[in-house]
């Protein structure tokens, strides 16, 4: 296991300063492409442990900087929020009416809160970016930011996040999966005996892999063609999101950064959307599950809340993760 410097020891104080950072994003909520005051929040602590701060990338995104080299390890984290009420939880609930951190964003941004801290008291060996995206939720914020002409100063080498998930020991999803979801339908407006002059339905694709998603969407569209060509059809596509594989050198790093943590046994495919795919088109990239528990609310459901005991866990893995891109020579992790 490749060591870690002393002073990269994530003491009880830092722990809590990234706790209390996350309890007070969680109140303070923004949605996708309106994370201002969150961003605010990010490259103010960020410029407080003497990084070199970008600010609007793709919009309201933060990036710091930290050490330097002629390679550059970029951790991606996320600024937003969704649009759903949170339930009744803790004393630190969403204060934003109909807005929560329900999508564990909150956790990503204190994980990479505490990495901040370890790097300001010892440089890494290398270069690293601590990226807070915006718009992850609507797949635009990926694509804003890899657009962006301030990103080409910050161009990584490598790239790797995580993505809190409940722990489940199953087999490998078919990379076949196809899954089309009727999430909103509706005909004219409430009336008796008239019939409607417009409806509008929405379905949510789902696929692994871009190619089963093409030939899907072809699919969806003949259907509609055939099905309702009398009645001049529009059809509009929202937030595309791009497949996220694993590469292989990104891959072998993670491996090699939770070496001896308890790992689940099973592997499946998310089906969840994540636009953290679309760095994986131009750098190799890599996202790992942390575990949540088997018994803890999902993803984006009123009542998640990121688990406060997995930052010291998420924030060590790329701490390990900074240290094995470091020491290697060439993007092959061996």
């Amino acid at each position: 296991m490749t060591p870690l410097p002393n002073a990269w020891t994530l003491d009880p104080d830092t722990l809590a300063e990234a706790v209390a950072l996350r309890h007070e994003l969680h109140r303070c909520p923004e949605v996708s492409g309106a994370e201002h005051e969150t961003a605010k929040r990010i490259a103010s602590r960020m410029r407080a442990f003497g990084a070199e701060v970008a600010t609007g990338l793709g919009g309201t995104g933060v990036a710091a900087v930290f050490g330097a080299g002629d390679r550059t390890l970029m951790i991606r984290a996320e600024l937003d929020a969704l649009p759903i009420l949170e339930a009744e939880g803790p004393e630190y609930r969403s204060e934003v009416d109909g807005v929560g951190h329900l999508c564990g964003h909150d956790g990503h941004m204190a994980i990479l809160f505490a990495v901040a801290s370890a790097l300001s008291r010892h440089a890494p060996a290398t270069r690293v970016v601590l990226l807070f995206q915006p718009a992850e939720e609507t797949g635009a914020g990926a694509r804003a930011v890899l657009e962006d002409p301030k990103f080409a100063a910050l161009r990584p080498d490598m790239a790797i996040a995580a993505l809190a998930a409940l722990s489940r020991d199953v087999p490998t999803e078919d990379p076949r999966f196809r899954l089309a979801t009727v999430t909103h339908a509706r005909l004219g407006v409430p009336s008796f005996g008239i019939s409607p002059g417009e409806a509008e339905l929405q379905v949510t694709l789902r696929t692994l892999l871009n190619a089963e998603m093409e030939a899907l969407e072809a699919e969806a569209r003949g259907l509609i063609a055939t099905m309702g060509a009398e009645f001049a059809p529009v059809i509009t596509v929202h937030d595309p999101f791009s497949h996220s594989v694993n590469a292989p050198a990104a891959t072998a790093l993670l491996e090699r950064a939770t070496q001896g943590l308890p790992r689940v046994k099973g592997a499946i495919p998310m089906r969840p959307s994540e636009d953290f795919g679309l760095f994986g088109t131009e750098i190799p990239a890599a996202m790992l599950f942390l575990g949540s528990g088997t018994d803890h609310p999902e993803l984006h459901n009123p009542d998640f809340d990121f688990p406060d005991a997995l930052i010291p866990i998420g924030a060590e893995i790329f701490l390990r993760g900074i240290a094995v891109f470091s020491a290697s020579k060439t993007d092959k992790m061996s």
